[in-house]
């Protein structure tokens, strides 16, 4: 069944573009401008949504940003709001909160145990007895929260961008428009900000039937958009309001700072639903949600309906719908039809039912939504009468009986509000210097007031920001009749009448809360969570205060209202995160990897290849470099380690002061492992120090720290006045490692370096030509095997890694990315500064004690350490588990469980098919490995993994690997070589 109405004026589709897609697996379709809500509803889906507590059927409410009855995910994203989001081709949509399909949730069963989840129930149930709280938190867990988090997800980041204007008006309908008008008028720039994707407000929707408001739609929109001053933003949400007129706008773009010297507030106002039985369920709406559906995107909200009301705009939405076609069973007042105007006439001389002084006991659900309305009179008290009740046959309830002003900004403005007992609406006292409350929200209701309202503000912004002086212009009065029902909530017998739709809250929640002494406004929010979902209280928290104030015999001033924080509308993380504000540095052999198949990651400042995607996934990809590694060779891009080059009379002074080990004996050639500790012992840093002289040695240091470590050591250089000069050429030069038995054998042509055992032995450093460029090689030791450090010019690199490439060919040489390397040193049981280490980590217990030289006279950190050596309660183990479903779920940060206590946690862990075994580090407190050697860490899931103690290095426990070459390897076996 098609809800599609014929072609409305100023409708917001077009209807030459089709576009199709899917809701649950069935195939939809709808107009390019149509909303997800609007294109489901137009194909005769009336079920869209379910509750967050009770499962319970929802469908469109106010069909704008101030509800979550329907929300949808794809696989990338969740929580869409369906009534606004646009509807995109190919889209394939699926509900949240739904367990089955929507028509049959068995959550729904819920319901039935209404009565053993009171309000606060989180707060005091499944507390007793004590050991079965982990099992009903798990239960809780399994069914709370909203949507499916896609943990694949891409990271996107959408540029933030700042504007500075003289005027920003806060709203795009009557009195926005208006105000920004006179603004530019007077000579300021405007910003015109409205959340929606057309300008026009309520002036679009309501009353869409009468022409004359068409027509000054119209005509205020052409003169805002010739207007040069003006700048338009729509789809654009103020999510806060900041000191010195600082607003935030979110757009799809990201988020724009809007700096301003002036701001007119003209965010309207909600409207708000009425509480009576079964006011949740499809066919319930509030009579703008269903102006909007129709004036936008032509879509009959349902075939017969029940108008509620309590002011004008409840008449003119009658009329707008029987324009369309719409049958119109009755009106109900809350009041008398006769002070209701012009359009309460009409609607009675079209024969059209009207129940004064009467209300809405409850609505009868059918199998999808209304079929029938409860009414009954009210007797002089506003209780209601049943035993008078009439039974009205319709499929569709609008309700039309108050706003609450949208005043989320003026709030965070440090404006006060006050209860207006004419208009029942809580309007804005005094306001800030350069701040203007505007149209609705100002309790300003008649369209001709609003833009005189509009023109006075924006004249008098406009002079704030210009710093001009001009006489107060005349504003209109607020609105002298009421546009809302002081109390429009009526008991049920079964309570299923709700007052927050976002919670399924009922009045008898609310009630029950204030019995038990949450009986403050900002109390009783945060033990009921009214206002607290999604939706912030934009349709629950008026009659949350009104529920209050009459439950305590106070007044609506006396009760208050609660803070509104930012955000006022939801926004993305990614908007808040916006761009980085750090260059991501690329290597020079960043094109190599790139057409090589490399997946990069981040790194520090680095963009590096994690692995090269020449196989079928990220697993298969990374043991097949290893394997390269392990069997033949392979090269590593390591330009982004840091190279810094120490030269003059005290440069072995400095090295021995800098580093834990002595480097003043190193021997010219060579190289020697470098620890560098703070003056607290804590591991900061390591690297290589070679030694090229007697005066100058070249020490590399970790991707991250190059310019820390630098920056230390200038300010030590000072600090002792050592005569030494350093210069960091982490920029200037790049790096390869190139690893494997048959490594020698790749290099050897490509150089005049003679690269025998004898000539170039293990934790040598030599000096040369690479494919007849200036090089200099260090014999490393990070992968486990035969390996050479290769550090040259950029362009010159460029060149050497082609060659080498095109003469490893035969020996089918590949490149590894940073997680083969991960991996092959983790076999070695070597650590990774920053991820084996932390900022409480000393080189004790990390099983570095030989890295220490107490023996020298004193370096950066000696005097803590010395203090620290006997203290010592934890170690960096290895540890080996077996391979199997559990295992291989361990992760980094999985903790080391003892006697029901954390008593460690993994820094690295991975399935390696060399040894055949799960591998891991681990820090583990003394006194926790078991007499067999295992001890217990717990998995993300709960369960524990039983894991034993193993020896380091896990592969070639004697080395031989790294110190020979495939010449001398004859014999020497690779531990799951044959795998």
């Amino acid at each position: 069944m098609t809800r599609r109405l014929p072609p409305i004026a100023g409708e917001w589709i077009n209807r030459e573009k089709r576009l199709d897609f899917t809701f649950e697996g069935r195939s939809v379709s709808g107009f390019e401008g149509d909303s997800i809500s609007a294109a489901l509803m137009a194909n005769g889906e009336v079920v869209l949504g379910r509750s967050f507590k009770y499962h319970r059927p929802r469908s469109v409410m106010s069909a704008a940003n101030h509800d979550v009855n329907v929300l949808v995910q794809t696989a990338e994203r969740t929580n869409i709001r369906a009534d606004v989001e646009r509807v995109e081709s190919g889209m394939a949509l699926m509900p949240v909160n739904v367990f089955g399909s929507l028509k049959r949730d068995r959550a729904s069963l819920l319901q039935k145990f209404k009565r053993f989840l009171p309000v606060g129930f989180y707060y005091k149930a499944f507390y007793r007895p004590k050991g079965m709280f982990p099992f009903w938190e798990r239960r809780i867990r399994a069914i709370a929260g909203l949507g499916r988090v896609d943990t694949s997800w891409r990271s996107e980041r959408p540029f933030a961008t700042s504007h500075h204007t003289d005027v920003l008006v806060v709203g795009g309908g009557a009195s926005g428009m208006s105000a920004a008008l006179s603004a530019a008028e007077a000579g300021a720039r405007v910003v015109l900000a409205d959340e929606n994707p057309q300008l026009g407000g309520s002036l679009h929707y309501q009353s869409f039937s009468d022409a004359s408001r068409h027509r000054a739609l119209k005509k205020l929109i052409a003169a805002v958009e010739a207007e040069p001053g003006i700048t338009i933003l729509t789809g654009a949400e103020a999510c806060g309001y900041y000191g010195h007129h600082l607003v935030p706008l979110v757009t799809r773009e990201g988020i724009t700072k809007v700096q301003a010297k002036a701001v007119v507030v003209a965010t309207g106002a909600f409207e708000q639903p009425a509480v009576f039985g079964n006011n949740d369920v499809p066919g319930v709406m509030l009579a703008s949600g269903a102006q909007r559906l129709i004036a936008r995107y032509a879509v009959q909200p349902c075939q017969r309906a029940v108008i509620l009301t309590a002011n004008e705009e409840g008449y003119h939405a009658a009329l707008d719908m029987l324009s369309v076609g719409l049958e119109l069973a009755a009106v109900v007042d809350l009041a008398a039809s006769a002070d209701r105007g012009g359009a309460a006439a009409e609607i009675k001389n079209k024969g059209i039912p009207v129940f004064d002084h009467s209300a809405i006991y409850e609505t009868v659900t059918g199998k999808s939504g209304v079929a029938a309305i409860e009414i009954c009179p009210l007797d002089e008290g506003g209780n209601l009468d049943r035993s008078k009740r009439t039974l009205i046959s319709a499929d569709g309830v609008l309700t039309s009986v108050g706003f609450a002003p949208a005043a989320a900004l003026l709030y965070q403005a440090g404006v006060k509000f006050s209860y207006d007992p004419v208009l029942h609406q809580l309007v804005p006292g005094d306001q800030p210097k350069g701040l203007y409350a505007v149209g609705r929200v100002n309790g300003v209701y008649d369209l001709s007031d609003k833009q005189v309202d509009g023109k006075a503000c924006g004249k008098l912004a406009a002079a704030d920001a210009l710093g001009q002086t001009v006489g107060q212009p005349k504003r209109p009065g607020r609105s002298q009749t009421a546009h809302s029902h002081e109390y429009p909530v009526f008991e049920h017998a079964k309570g299923w009448n709700f007052v927050d739709m976002d919670e399924d809250l009922t009045l008898k929640d609310l009630t029950r809360a204030a019995e038990e002494g949450f009986d403050n406004i900002e109390l009783m929010k945060r033990f009921s969570t009214i206002g607290m979902g999604p939706s912030q209280g934009k349709h629950s928290n008026m009659n949350g205060i009104r529920i209050l104030a009459r439950k305590r015999n106070r007044s609506i001033d006396e009760t208050g209202s609660t803070t509104a924080r930012p955000m006022f509308h939801p926004v993305p993380v990614k908007a808040l995160a916006g761009q980085r504000l750090r260059p991501m540095r690329r290597t020079v052999l960043h094109d190599f990897h790139a057409s090589h198949g490399a997946q990069f990651m981040e790194a520090g400042h680095w963009l590096r290849p994690e692995f090269y995607g020449l196989e079928a996934d990220r697993g298969t990809a990374i043991s097949a470099e290893v394997a390269a590694v392990r069997s033949g060779a392979g090269l590593i891009d390591i330009s982004t380690l840091g190279k810094i080059e120490i030269f003059g009379v005290d440069a072995a002074e400095l090295m021995d002061r800098l580093y834990t080990m002595r480097m003043s004996n190193i021997n010219e050639g060579m190289t020697r492992y470098a620890l560098m500790v703070d003056k607290t012992g804590i591991v900061i840093d390591d690297g290589l120090a070679a030694r090229l002289s007697e005066n100058r040695f070249y020490v590399t240091t970790t991707s991250g720290t190059s310019d820390s470590s630098f920056a230390e050591m200038q300010k030590r250089i000072l600090e002792w006045g050592l005569d030494v000069d350093i210069l960091n050429l982490t920029g200037q030069l790049g790096a390869i490692n190139i690893a494997g038995p048959l490594s020698r054998q790749v290099l050897g042509p490509l150089t005049d370096i003679d690269l025998s055992e004898e000539a170039f032995p293990f934790l040598a450093v030599r000096q040369g030509l690479v494919f007849g460029e200036p090089a200099l090689l260090m014999r490393a030791a990070f992968v486990g095997e035969l390996s050479y450090e290769i550090h040259m010019a950029p362009a010159a690199l460029e060149k050497a890694v082609a060659a080498i490439m095109d003469t490893g060919e035969s020996v089918s040489i590949r490149p590894f990315g940073v997680e083969a390397q991960r991996l092959l040193r983790l076999e070695k049981g070597h650590i990774i500064v920053g991820q084996d280490t932390d900022g409480l980590t000393n080189p004790f217990e990390a099983g570095m004690s030989w890295a220490v030289h107490a023996e020298k006279n004193y370096f950066v950190g000696k005097r803590t350490l010395e203090c620290l050596k006997p203290k010592r309660a934890r170690s960096l183990v290895g540890f080996t588990a077996d391979i199997d479903e559990a295992a291989l779920k361990m992760a980094e940060c999985h903790l080391v469980i003892a006697d029901g206590d954390i008593r460690g946690r993994i820094t690295s862990v991975a399935q390696s098919r060399t040894i055949g075994k799960v591998i891991g580090l681990a820090y583990v407190d003394d006194g926790t490995v078991r007499a067999d050697g295992s001890f217990h860490v717990r998995i993300s899931d709960g369960r524990m993994v039983k894991v034993s103690r193993a020896d380091l290095p896990f592969y070639d426990p004697d080395d031989s690997r790294q110190r020979l070459g495939v010449d001398t390897l004859d014999g020497v076996a690779v531990p799951g070589e044959a795998a």
